[in-house]
């Protein structure tokens, strides 16, 4: 039995519908998945739907985007009460600053000659949560750029002409509002940050696991955090991060962890939480 807990649909910068992933899902014979759509639990629903008819356990969740001394990362919160008024007030806040960035990010491009509209953006993106993956693909739309590569490279990196920071909230209370909705709290692929020393602070701050093994993770650097997990006390988890055809291919299926990784982390949530 293995699983993947790290996934998107088209409810936040995926492509799948989550009929669709939770089909991928099947094909690769994943016991239990995780759906994580940034800043959105829209998708749940479905995909519980879904799931359930392919005998498939799923785990609601999402990413949250959090900060800490400044930086910024990702906390992924799993069996969260999708329901829960705090977190459906938090993820509205959210995602209301996600159509600000957006806003903002086009009038920066604007700036520099390049013609788009906020409203092509929103357009394409048809979901509560877009992101600059979006931004991107309406570029290439345009014909403002060949590929969602170079949108990113000339446009949308930080420091581009077109970056916006992100807004984020503080880590302490972010891992706060996963534990207040029943879930539990993972840093998601710590190896993308470059900040390895903040993740004894986000321990100590209440974080439940780390997700050790990442499509953009080496084998040296999965086991290296599969020890710092050991060491902190944490879960050490996994999840392939697929967007569906966002990025050019599939990556579901790639990240196989072990279910007895999901039992752990499951031993960690509240007991109605999960029975929930």
């Amino acid at each position: 039995m293995v699983a993947d807990l790290h996934l998107h649909t088209f409810f936040s910068d995926g492509t799948y519908s989550p009929e669709e992933l939770a089909g991928h899902a099947a094909a690769q014979a994943l016991s239990a998945v995780a759906l994580t759509d940034h800043d959105s639990v829209e998708g749940c629903p479905r995909m519980a739907a879904a799931c359930a008819a392919r005998g498939i356990e799923f785990i609601p969740g999402a990413e949250l985007t959090a900060e800490l001394n400044g930086r910024e990362f990702h906390i992924l919160g799993y069996w969260m009460d999708v329901r829960s008024p705090l977190l459906q007030e938090r993820l509205t806040g959210f995602q209301a600053a996600r159509r600000q960035r957006i806003v903002e990010m086009v009038e920066r491009l604007n700036r520099r000659g390049v013609a788009l509209r906020a409203e092509q953006v929103f357009e394409l993106s048809n979901c509560s949560a877009p992101g600059r993956p979006h931004v991107a693909r309406a570029l290439v739309a345009a014909g403002c750029c060949s590929s969602y590569d170079d949108a990113f490279d000339r446009y949308l990196k930080k420091g581009r002409p077109g970056w916006v920071p992100k807004a984020a909230m503080p880590a302490a209370p972010t891992i706060e509002l996963i534990h207040a909705a029943g879930g539990v709290a993972v840093l998601a692929h710590p190896g993308l940050y470059r900040a390895d020393e903040m993740i004894p602070t986000l321990a100590a701050a209440g974080l439940d696991g780390l997700e050790c093994w990442h499509t953009r993770h080496s084998v040296t650097s999965s086991e290296s955090y599969a020890r710092v997990a050991e060491r902190l006390g944490l879960v050490p988890t996994g999840g392939s991060d697929c967007h569906g055809m966002a990025k050019g291919e599939p990556l579901i299926g790639r990240i196989r962890l072990p279910y007895d990784r999901v039992t752990a982390l499951k031993s960690r949530c509240p007991a109605s939480a999960v029975a929930a």
